[in-house]
C-alpha cells in the first residue's frame, strides 16, 4: 500500500501547479479542436510527452523495469493506461460540445468518485463532513446549471450530451488515479507516466490522422505544442504530488481548477475576443461554480477534518 512521503509543502506546490495547468488547458485545446479531431490531438499529446520523458529516463538510466511489478502490478498498469486513455479522448469529445468552464466544473465529480474508490481500496472512512460537502457540491451544480437545468433533465441535446460525456470521462479517470497511486509503490512518478503515455500512443495509432497538423495555422500549432508540454508537466506534477501528499488533500487542491479556467477564459476573452468567447453564465451560475468548488474541497478534506476534530476533543478531555 502506498504511503505519502510527508513533504506536504512540496505536495501542495505540485498540486497547485497541476490545478493551474489543467485550468488553462481547455482554452488551448478548444482552439486546436477547430481543425484536428480529438483522437489525433490526444495521440500527439501522448506521443510528444512520452517521447520526451523516455529520452530523459534513458539518458539518466532510469527506465522502468516491468519485472518489479509482478502480475498484480501489471494489471494495475493496464488499468491506468486504459483509464487515462479513455479520459483524454472522451474529455475532448465533451469539450467540443461545451465551454471550457463548464467542462472543467463537471470534472469536479472526479474527487467524489476518487473518494468512493479510496473508501474501498485504501479503507478510508466516509465522514459526516464529507456528506455535507457532497450535499453542498450537488447544490452548487443546481445553481450553476440554473439556465440549462430543464434541458439537462428533459432532453438529450448537444449540451446534455457534452455533460454526460465529461461525466463518463471523469468516471474513467478515477480508475487511472487509483491504479497510479498503487503503482508508485514500485516505480517513480516519471516511470509510471512514460509507460502510460507511450502505451496510450501505441493504442491510438490505428485511429489517428497525423497530417492534420499541417492544417493548423501558426497560432494553433504553438497551442498544440503547449498542450503536449502541458500533458508532460501537469500529469508529472500530479503524480509527484500523490507521492508526497495524501490523495484527499491533492484532490481538494485540484478543486480550484474550474475557478482557474473561469478566470483564464475571462482574461483571454478580454485580450483576444476574436479567438476566445466569454462564458455565457449568469451571476447565479458563477455563485454555483464557487459552491461546487467549496463542496468538492470539503468532500476531499473530510477525513482530515474529522481526524483533527477528534484529536482536539481528545486533548481537551485530558
Amino acid at each position: 500500500m502506498h504511503t505519502s512521503s510527508g513533504r506536504w509543502v512540496h505536495g501542495l506546490f505540485l498540486a497547485l501547479l497541476t490545478a493551474l495547468l489543467w485550468g488553462i488547458l481547455p482554452i488551448k485545446l478548444k482552439q486546436v479542436l477547430q481543425v484536428m479531431d480529438p483522437i489525433t490531438v490526444t495521440w500527439y499529446r501522448f506521443f510528444v510527452s512520452g517521447s520526451l520523458l523516455f529520452a530523459w529516463l534513458a539518458a539518466t538510466r532510469r527506465l522502468p523495469s516491468f519485472t518489479l511489478l509482478g502480475r498484480k502490478g501489471q494489471g494495475l498498469a493496464v488499468i491506468a493506461v486504459c483509464g487515462l486513455l479513455g479520459n483524454y479522448v472522451l474529455y475532448l469529445f465533451g469539450l467540443r460540445l461545451l465551454s471550457p468552464g463548464t467542462a472543467q466544473l463537471v470534472v469536479q465529480v472526479g474527487p467524489v468518485l476518487l473518494l468512493v474508490g479510496s473508501v474501498f481500496m485504501f479503507k478510508e472512512r466516509f465522514s459526516l463532513g464529507q456528506g455535507v460537502g457532497l450535499a453542498v457540491l450537488l447544490a452548487g451544480f443546481g445553481l450553476f446549471f440554473n439556465q440549462r437545468l430543464e434541458e439537462l433533465l428533459t432532453s438529450l441535446g448537444v449540451y446534455t450530451t457534452g455533460v454526460l460525456t465529461i461525466l463518463l470521462a471523469t468516471s474513467i479517470w478515477t480508475f487511472y488515479a487509483l491504479a497510479q497511486k498503487q503503482l508508485l509503490t514500485k516505480w517513480t512518478s516519471m516511470q509510471v507516466m512514460v509507460v502510460i503515455y507511450l502505451s496510450c500512443a501505441v493504442l491510438l495509432l490505428p485511429f489517428v490522422h497525423p497530417l492534420e497538423i499541417l492544417e493548423l495555422n501558426p497560432l494553433q500549432g504553438w497551442l498544440l505544442l503547449a498542450c503536449c508540454l502541458n500533458t508532460l508537466v501537469a500529469y508529472g506534477a500530479f503524480a509527484e504530488a500523490l507521492a508526497h501528499w495524501e490523495a484527499s488533500r491533492v484532490s481538494a487542491t485540484l478543486a480550484l481548477t474550474p475557478l482557474v479556467t473561469f478566470v483564464a477564459v475571462a482574461l483571454a476573452a478580454w485580450w483576444w475576443p476574436d479567438f476566445v468567447q466569454a462564458e455565457e453564465i449568469n451571476t447565479l451560475g458563477y455563485i454555483g461554480a464557487v459552491v461546487v468548488v467549496a463542496g468538492s474541497a470539503v468532500v476531499a478534506l473530510g477525513p482530515s477534518m474529522a481526524a483533527s476534530w477528534r484529536a482536539r476533543r481528545a486533548r481537551l478531555a485530558v
